[in-house]
């Protein structure tokens, strides 16, 4: 959810696991009753705790060790790939996985110095910078690793955070080893976006969704994250949010309620449009060095586009919190707006700022299309 540098920690340091009781539950009565899948795909929006979940398993796995079934991990670990669902847990204190700061696997895991643990993430090109995807370089020792014997006694454990960064080549090398999975070893992916995985690495996992936070959950998230932002500015991140705790922290570390005020009052004045504004605001976020601006200018413009296409679709004005000037704005321009027309112009602003990085596109002019575009669309 969050680089080293930011003040929340990441998945992997991560003690706590809020909003996600019934689903912890659920993966630690199947670890008690040794029905934990081979392969396990923690599917949900981004930044909801899906990696801290998955960390979260790979401490209990691996602290439990070689402990026979009784103690809870057997040998029937990998039992039930393609059986029932995974067993419902009973109610509890959502303490089921739950392992201590303090504990040596806890410590050993977070420095990334337990030699049963793998963990596949992006990784660094010729240029010292993070690819967009994970390539085959990243997943190639996974099947070797697997396929030792674990040096405590216990279980092997791989996780691959997000899965569905994988391109075509990792994600071959990746179900070589899903199709015939070692003993004893455990694969938790991550998949912010299933859909974008092999139909062949879907159908190998057990697959468990993470639903997003309710609304009190990530404002009490920020409080506990960013203590210093007024109550009132964490419950419109939080409104903005759509239930990720990552994307609130996001959008506060870029300035986000600042930009969506600025994208919210060119939206709300189309099918017209206060060019100047525009340019100055294209500029901004636009220029070199200013990613993070960019990335947030973005993800607001798609929180318009989705409100209006909902608007539109289900005659339903979800302004998400925001003020009575956007609600209206979101009405009015929803109420007359033609759905097919936007529903092409959502289509063809995606592929835009897709392609904005991979083929190295004048980001200035990305935010200039982008908004030209949809006050066209909306023009009645």
């Amino acid at each position: 959810m969050s680089d080293d540098d930011t003040p929340w920690p990441a998945p992997r340091d991560n003690a706590d696991l809020v909003g996600h009781e019934e689903s912890e539950a659920e993966l630690a009565a199947a670890a008690e009753a040794s029905r934990l899948p081979h392969a396990l795909l923690i599917a949900g929006p981004r930044g909801i705790g899906k990696a801290t979940l998955a960390h979260r398993l790979a401490r209990h796995v691996l602290a439990a060790g070689g402990d026979s079934p009784a103690d809870g991990l057997g040998g029937g670990l990998g039992d039930g790939l393609f059986g029932e669902a995974l067993d419902a847990g009973p109610e509890g204190d959502g303490q089921g996985l739950y392992l201590a700061p303090e504990h040596p696997v806890f410590r050993r895991t977070a420095a990334g110095g337990h030699s049963d643990l793998m963990v596949v993430e992006r990784g660094l090109n010729d240029r010292g910078k993070l690819r967009k995807d994970i390539v085959v370089d990243d997943v190639r020792g996974v099947g070797r690793f697997l396929s030792m014997t674990a040096a405590e006694g216990g279980w092997r454990v791989v996780i691959i955070d997000s899965a569905d960064e994988m391109n075509r080549n990792a994600a071959n090398a990746v179900l070589k080893v899903l199709e015939e999975p070692p003993t004893n070893t455990l694969m938790l992916l991550v998949g912010h976006n299933p859909g974008r995985l092999l139909a062949t690495i879907r159908s190998r996992c057990r697959r468990l969704d993470l639903r997003p936070l309710a609304l009190e959950t990530v404002i009490e998230l920020l409080g506990r994250y960013a203590p210093d932002l007024p109550p009132d500015e964490a419950a419109r991140l939080a409104a903005l949010a759509d239930g990720s705790i990552g994307r609130a922290l996001d959008l506060h570390g870029a300035g986000g309620l600042a930009l969506f005020d600025e994208i919210s009052g060119l939206v709300a004045g189309m099918p017209a449009i206060n060019t100047p504004a525009l340019h100055d605001l294209a500029g901004r976020v636009g220029r070199a060095g200013a990613d993070a601006a960019f990335v947030t200018a973005l993800d607001l413009f798609r929180w318009w586009v989705r409100r209006l296409i909902l608007g539109r679709a289900a005659q339903r004005i979800d302004a998400a919190g925001a003020d009575p000037a956007v609600a209206e704005a979101l009405g009015r321009l929803a109420s007359n707006v033609d759905l097919g027309r936007l529903l092409a112009f959502r289509d063809q602003a995606e592929g835009w700022m897709a392609r904005v990085d991979g083929l190295n596109m004048d980001r200035r002019q990305t935010v200039l299309n982008l908004f030209l575009g949809l006050a066209g669309a909306v023009r009645s």
